[in-house]
């Protein structure tokens, strides 16, 4: 679709038609048909659009054109003129369209549409390279023009179009002698399309349609203002075109549209002030312009696609660069989560899981099981927010991997308040794994010895430890949220032993104290003596309370005779919440 200003259209044809196409071309709607040996026909779009043999063409209409019935000698010699110029900078006349009541101009068009389109595409990236080649190709063109005596008298910018290869053309020229030489009327220029019109044209309506070399030069400068500022003439004044039009025709004071020395090299505009001079005379030749402007760019080529080209490789390395940069960020968020779910999971069971591949179940002979329990937890959260219970164990716990991290060992899971670490699996460490598990026990119940509660700081927090050595087998449980599983009665007795032992006491089963005595490392155990596991019977048991070399303290167990080592007693709770838990045991029926 073409936009209200724009003169020319898509891809560049290449013709070599004869100076007069007349009933030799078939317009479709809407527009009747006519045979021939040669076809034209519109789009849909747009119907200023054509094609013509396969290739695209512009119909430039003239106004009134339903009122010509044949092309007189005049008209023909002129356009002949006009069709036998050939210059890169402009664009090529090709014939002349009379039928179905229109008197038409045939010329090649654009890719790029006019050079108005381009500067109002805020996609299109312009530097100052890019925007001196189309200003040189426009100087180019018009210096063509001056060389052989012929006035453009419309130059703007819409009257400039682009092709394929970022050329730019100049269009239209000498268009209102061919007018005047078929006797066409046209209507008066509105007040939007006078802002490249010269003072002195706009003061005498006979000059400003035969034009002037000088009013060429002004247009130029206008254009200029454009391309350099990006914008539509004098936009800067936020006026009117009525009034610009006016304040330019009766000066004082001189009205010119104001650009900034920052968007081009001062010579530059030094050049385009010149050129708008109100004085006709003062204003330099295009041979003078092309002189000036070759020194601003220190006689360096202005071509575009050179320019693309050095734009493109410049963006290339940028990309390589950019491209380099997201790939070690995503090199380290891909660590990040590499280390988040070895976390959750043992690392070869991760790499197992991420390529696919099935994790088989896994038997694991020699493995030391740590099992630790809050006591008194169910009263705790009676006692406490929800919230205030998430801190505790949240707290609680961060202190626990803390200290897990120094020993070789694994956490399987945590499930409320109890806490789960096992040693020899999933890394096969031989007979270290009860020496690993019992030297982290010792050091958990060193710290709990010292942890508070935030919101309850003067009820102590007291753990019961159970260990037990033996086998198991590991496995990956679940395809949504899998889990790392131990099963096995090992689990189960060291589950029992955690279940049977007292606060500030590390209950260990024969199994691990034979395996610890084996390795001759000096620690200390002390008999419980028989002691009822569900499930298993009666049996001996120890406490582990220390090594040779361990000299950290360790909590005072209480005295727990004729109490529940799975409680708090009423004296232990703070008097500020004890109130309220009595009462909330009488809610309960306690």
């Amino acid at each position: 679709m073409k936009s209200p200003n724009r003169e020319y259209f898509l891809t560049r044809t290449k013709l070599n038609e004869e100076s007069v196409l007349k009933s030799m071309l078939d317009v479709k709607t809407p527009y009747r048909s006519v045979s021939g040996r040669s076809y034209i026909h519109s789009t849909p779009e747009n119907s200023n659009t054509a094609l013509y043999e396969g290739d695209w063409v512009w119909l430039k209409k003239c106004p009134n054109g339903e009122k010509v019935t044949s092309i007189n000698d005049a008209t023909k010699t002129i356009f002949n003129k006009l069709r036998d110029m050939r210059h890169e900078n402009l664009n090529l006349y090709l014939g002349l369209f009379m039928d179905s009541e229109i008197f038409a101009i045939v010329t090649e068009h654009c890719t790029r549409g006019s050079l108005e389109d381009l500067l109002g595409n805020s996609e299109m990236r312009l530097d100052w390279m890019f925007k001196s080649s189309l200003l040189m190709d426009l100087i180019r063109g018009m210096k063509y023009l001056h060389n052989r005596s012929i006035i453009h008298a419309r130059l703007k910018s819409r009257n400039c179009v682009v092709d394929g290869r970022f050329v730019l053309k100049v269009t239209e020229y000498a268009f209102n002698d061919i007018m005047d030489a078929q006797n066409m009327v046209t209507a008066v220029n509105r007040p939007e399309d006078q802002l490249w019109t010269a003072p002195e044209l706009l003061r005498d309506t006979a000059k400003e349609r035969k034009g002037s070399f000088q009013g060429d030069v002004y247009s130029f400068a206008i254009i200029m203002q454009e391309i350099i500022s990006r914008s539509s003439p004098f936009c800067m004044l936020d006026m009117p075109a009525h009034e610009i039009i006016e304040k330019v025709r009766s000066p004082p004071p001189l009205c010119r549209p104001c650009v900034s020395v920052d968007e081009a090299p001062v010579e530059c505009i030094q050049i385009m002030k010149q050129c708008w001079s109100e004085e006709p005379d003062r204003r330099p030749t295009f041979e003078e312009i092309f002189s000036q402007f070759k020194n601003v760019n220190k006689g360096k080529k202005t071509n575009i696609i050179d320019s693309m080209l050095r734009m493109l490789e410049q963006y290339s390395s940028n990309l390589e660069d950019l491209i380099r940069e997201r790939t070690e960020e995503l090199e380290v968020e891909r660590q990040k989560t590499d280390k988040l779910l070895a976390q959750m999971l043992p690392r070869s069971v991760a790499h197992a899981l991420k390529t696919g591949k099935p994790v088989q179940p896994e038997h694991f002979p020699d493995v030391t099981l740590y099992f630790s329990d809050i006591v008194g937890f169910t009263t705790i959260s009676a006692l406490s927010q929800p919230i205030e219970v998430v801190d505790l164990l949240n707290d609680l716990y961060t202190l626990f991997d803390a200290i897990i991290g120094e020993h070789d060992v694994y956490k399987v899971e945590t499930i409320g308040d109890a806490y789960m670490v096992a040693s020899g699996v999933p890394n096969r460490n031989g007979k270290r794994h009860a020496a690993e598990v019992a030297n982290m026990s010792l050091d958990i119940l060193h710290s709990i010895g010292a942890f508070t509660m935030r919101h309850m700081p003067d009820l102590k927090v007291r753990i019961r430890i159970g260990l037990h050595s033996g086998t198991v087998v590991a496995g990956v449980v679940g395809l949504t949220m899998p889990r790392y599983c131990l099963f096995g009665d090992t689990v189960n007795t060291a589950s029992r032993m955690e279940s049977t032992g007292l606060p500030y006491r590390i209950h260990v089963n024969q199994t691990t104290v034979d395996i610890l005595h084996s390795l001759k490392l000096g620690y200390k155990v002390e008999l419980r003596g028989r002691t009822e596991l569900k499930g298993k019977g009666v049996e001996d048991t120890y406490w582990l309370v220390g090594r040779d070399g361990f000299n950290k303290p360790l909590p005072i167990p209480p005295d727990m005779s004729g109490k529940s080592s799975h409680g708090i007693s009423l004296d232990e709770i703070p008097a500020d919440r004890r109130q309220q838990f009595l009462e909330r045991q009488k809610m309960m029926g306690f």
